[in-house]
């Protein structure tokens, strides 16, 4: 037994110093990025968000309006080839979508299918614990068949798993979050984890000392929390439920005593399990969550929201980019951040 006596932040622990600045408009603003890849020998332009692989959000519809806004949408995995046929497979920009899986050899499988049909430069392997042994060798599988895509693999949440995921994985960017999602129990369930900001600024330096990136993924829940991932390093921010609950969401509108409702739930939750495996195994417990969020109309009005937040913030702090963020970030300790009175 070991005791870290570091104390490890998250979102609500800092708030970000302003300096002086001389952007005077918010629409001076660029918040594209152009990135290359330790790996991939593809490049890619757009806005570095990326709306979470949880089958309320990580959907085609969700695509269609995300991709407007050139931020990424990664794709549950279980959409099939006929999900793809069905929508059309011509009309999508493989800068813009993720394919995702897990390790077993179904999941490769399956992904080679999809993969020899459609066309698109991004893979996720995701799995709830990167900590796996078995997901190093799967990503380095992964990298030998397809050596030109971007390859992302998670979740993690410390320095080590993330060296070992670029450097032997062969992995371009490692996603980084271990609990921190609105539908997630694994922190209640395991009382495993690390505080979110802290995990994306010692992971973000593990993988930028070795020319790779990150993902925050998880954690968010305003546009100044998606400020502070970036702030803290993240070279992208993925999140589920804040683009939850919208007409392009799946699932029927709930109306309970005239307020209307959409489902939101995690992907290791017991109704996630049930919807398709048919049951949850008596050696699992449910590390998701089930939640009804008010519904909020169209996404559109949402993704503006946080591009005007972010926006807001390159000018508080003289960061004409979004790839400036972090250089000309400053955190500061808070007891506390916001008044609450009308909240």
């Amino acid at each position: 037994m070991k005791i870290e006596s570091e104390t490890y932040l998250d979102f609500s622990d800092v708030l970000i110093r302003p300096k002086r600045s001389t952007l005077s408009s918010r629409s001076q603003i660029d918040l594209n990025q152009n990135l290359k890849f330790l790996y991939s020998t593809q490049l890619w332009t757009g806005i570095p968000i990326i709306i979470s692989n949880m089958d309320t959000t990580g959907t085609l519809e969700v695509y269609k309006e995300a991709s407007k806004h050139s931020i990424i949408t990664c794709l549950h995995k279980y959409h099939t080839i006929s999900d793809f046929e069905n929508y059309g497979i011509s009309s999508l920009n493989p800068s813009l979508f993720m394919i995702s899986t897990g390790i077993s050899e179904s999941d490769f499988s399956k992904l080679k299918e999809i993969l020899n049909v459609v066309q698109c430069n991004w893979i996720c392997i995701d799995i709830a614990n990167g900590y796996q042994a078995n997901l190093v060798s799967f990503c380095k599988k992964v990298r030998e068949e397809w050596p030109e895509k971007i390859i992302i693999a998670g979740n993690v949440a410390s320095r080590e798993i993330t060296e070992e995921l670029i450097i032997n994985g062969k992995v371009d960017i490692v996603k980084v979050g271990i609990g921190p999602g609105s539908a997630c129990l694994t922190r209640q369930k395991t009382g495993v984890g690390l505080p979110q900001l802290s995990a994306i600024m010692e992971c973000a330096d593990a993988a930028h000392g070795l020319n790779a990136h990150i993902i925050g993924d998880g954690g968010i829940t305003c546009p100044g929390d998606m400020a502070k991932a970036f702030g803290g390093g993240a070279d992208f921010v993925m999140a589920g439920g804040i683009f939850a609950g919208h007409n392009e969401n799946p699932g029927e509108v709930i109306i309970e005593n005239g307020k209307k409702f959409k489902l939101f739930y995690g992907m290791s939750s017991k109704a996630a399990m049930e919807k398709y495996n048919g049951k949850m195994e008596k050696y699992r417990s449910s590390e998701g969550r089930e939640v009804k969020i008010p519904f909020k109309g169209s996404l559109h009005e949402t993704i503006e929201d946080y591009l005007g937040g972010l926006r807001s913030t390159c000018t508080y702090i003289n960061a004409k980019t979004i790839k400036q963020i972090s250089k000309c970030t400053t955190f500061v300790r808070v007891n506390n951040q916001l008044n609450k009175k009308f909240s």
